[in-house]
């Protein structure tokens, strides 16, 4: 596996934190989801209480989780999966970021967060999977990812895991992206330490010849060996959490 642009250029996987949190300035509207409460909402202007914010961060992803399970119309699912495109994540964030990951709505939080880098970076994933899985394993059945994915399949796979979330087995869904964040992880992290490996071979060559160079990358790089290997951790990471999160939904104690 190369890392030249096709793998981590313009289109490249970011690191982007354990939740893969995009920016909340810019682009990002802060505007109100329609489907959280108003009065909920209202308190957040004035400031809340930090106790208060917690209850409320789990009152609002019960309901939601609640509301799309009983309801068979497909635009209520469509609009509460498109919920941070159309609405804005800052409102969103301000309610689930905080939770902790092993809690429903910090569990909704990294399901909404990995459906957008999902299809943010559907090209280079897609790439990725396919040289994670050459061969079509238990993974790519579990996750739905057909053997040789293009960024359309991606982000396909992206709404199925989210949509599932809400309409379907609430801890398959959880394991499913769980399954998918953990071979994304385990390419990244292999590719981490080759491309290292090289580095390390470049500077004792060129420190033999008396001709050291800085290197082109700086070590904040989503291309450098530091960059890649800090997403690979974070989805290593957010795998357990999705995993574990599992496990306490089917002993119906993830609250």
């Amino acid at each position: 596996m190369s890392t030249n642009s096709s793998y981590f250029g313009s289109s490249s996987v970011r690191a982007a934190g354990a939740s893969f949190a995009p920016s909340r300035t810019g682009s990002a509207r802060f505007t109100r989801p329609a489907q959280l409460d108003d009065a909920l909402v209202a308190q957040l202007s004035g400031g809340v209480d930090p106790q208060q914010l917690t209850d409320m961060s789990h009152t609002t992803a019960a309901a939601l989780l609640d509301r799309v399970h009983h309801t068979q119309d497909p635009q209520v699912v469509q609009r509460v999966l498109t919920l941070v495109e159309r609405e804005g994540v800052d409102l969103v964030a301000e309610l689930w970021s905080d939770a902790d990951a092993q809690s429903l709505p910090g569990v909704l939080w990294r399901l909404y967060m990995l459906r957008t880098w999902m299809r943010r970076n559907g090209a280079s994933i897609s790439r990725i999977w396919r040289v994670a899985e050459m061969v079509t394993t238990s993974a790519s059945a579990i996750v739905g990812v057909d053997q040789a994915p293009d960024a359309t399949d991606i982000e396909r796979t992206a709404d199925s895991i989210l949509s599932g979330a809400f309409t379907g087995d609430f801890a398959v869904a959880l394991e499913r992206a769980g399954i998918f964040c953990g071979v994304i992880s385990s390419v990244l992290a292999k590719e981490s330490q080759r491309h290292t490996a090289f580095a390390d071979t470049q500077h004792h060559m060129h420190d033999a010849q008396g001709q050291a160079k800085q290197s082109a990358q700086s070590p904040r790089s989503p291309q450098s060996p530091q960059g890649i290997a800090k997403t690979a951790h974070s989805l290593q990471q957010t795998a357990r959490d999705f995993q574990i999160a599992a496990k306490l939904w089917r002993k119906g104690e993830l609250e």
